[in-house]
């Protein structure tokens, strides 16, 4: 595929229109878009009318998805390519827009059309998300369908055959048996692993309004490719458990049933008698107990800073990991001044950026490293 500002960005592209597909009610699967992928990086992204032919072989199902087919490229791709009939029109407004919300020209060459979109993408990804217009934060809730999520993994107590490890008597022994008694090669096994729980604990107040949005559809992503792995609470004057609601397979559905529980949003900020409540419901024995702790907060906090350091103290005892990911720590010069992020630095294990698609990114890397 043509590299487009960061290899990347040609694949969001691409993954970007078979969500949009799925969301229009075409089954697609997973399989069906690494297929997708794999067409168009063997006939080549600059080629349209390869392009189109690649979905439509890898991507409808029966011939009911044609129609729905054309008008998905057409609006996603600017126009269908000048050989294809399309099943009917495109509308002129169902055009796509570039990150500043312009109208992209149908007269541009196809490939500089989607080497351009492509551009708009890469950018859109580090873009601070309290700066995104409307049309801007409805593209990138499109492009969260690219983030790749990766579980932490930890050793249980099962073991499991691998070339090399401690000797695995049992095996070894049927393995002479079998051969009437004499010798046999070793085998070996050694601990199998097993995914690491991850926890959220999203901050819905009224300082962290611009990011709510963002912060629970990368939740959403996390929980729907985690299914029993991933926990998500959002935190402000009280503690709202809302895995349930995000488990809904559509984002636009499962933020709706979120907000519907949630009844302190972008109201105060408790964080400390938030997260002490947490450890005591969810600690020691609960879904806490060595997992990964990712707390999205700005850390501004209206009660007693200490108070917060020592319920974040007993929370990193019991968890495996503790990592605060703050909207304003990838911004130019950010200090962690704040009372209650001076108070909680001793006993976190990695403070993250969390304000642009490309930090949640680095977020999930640093879960899959935990």
């Amino acid at each position: 595929m043509p590299d487009a500002a960061g290899s990347r960005a040609p694949e969001e592209l691409l993954v970007g229109f078979a969500a949009a597909l799925r969301r229009a009610g075409m089954a697609v699967t997973p399989d069906r878009t690494s297929g997708f992928l794999q067409a168009v990086s063997l006939v080549g992204l600059d080629d349209r009318t390869a392009t189109y032919w690649a979905g439509r072989a890898t991507l409808c199902c029966s011939p009911d998805d044609n129609e729905l087919y054309d008008r998905a490229f057409a609006a996603w791709f600017s126009e269908l390519p000048g050989d294809v009939r399309p099943a009917q029109p495109a509308s002129t407004a169902s055009r796509p827009r570039t990150a500043g919300g312009l109208e992209m020209s149908s007269g541009a060459e196809p490939a500089d059309a989607l080497l351009a979109r492509a551009s708009d993408a890469e950018r859109l990804r580090h873009r601070d998300v309290a700066e995104l217009t409307e049309p801007e934060r409805v593209w990138l809730a499109q492009l969260f369908e690219t983030l790749v999520v990766v579980p932490p993994v930890r050793r249980s107590m099962r073991r499991r055959p691998y070339r090399r490890g401690a000797i695995d008597l049992r095996r070894t022994l049927r393995a002479q048996l079998r051969a009437a008694g004499e010798p046999a090669r070793l085998r070996y096994r050694r601990p199998a692993p097993r995914p690491r729980r991850i926890v959220l604990l999203v901050d819905v107040s009224g300082s962290m309004e611009p990011y709510a949005d963002a912060l629970l559809r990368l939740a959403h992503r996390i929980v729907r490719a985690l299914p029993g792995q991933a926990e998500v609470f959002t935190i402000g004057t009280r503690l709202t458990r809302v895995t349930t609601a995000l488990s809904l397979r559509r984002p636009d559905d499962a933020l709706t049933a979120a907000g519907r529980l949630v009844p302190d949003w972008s109201g105060g900020t408790r964080l400390g008698e938030v997260i002490g409540a947490f450890a005591d419901r969810w600690g020691r024995r609960g879904m806490a107990r060595n997992a990964v702790v990712v707390i999205a907060s700005d850390g501004w906090e209206r009660g007693d800073p200490e108070l917060l350091g020592e319920q974040l103290r007993r929370l990193r005892l019991i968890a495996h990991a503790v990592i605060w990911m703050n909207p304003h720590r990838g911004k130019p010069g950010y200090a962690p001044i704040q009372a209650g992020i001076r108070a909680c630095l001793p006993h976190l294990d990695a403070l993250v950026a969390g304000h642009s698609l490309a930090a949640f990114a680095e977020l999930l890397g640093v879960l899959a490293d935990a």
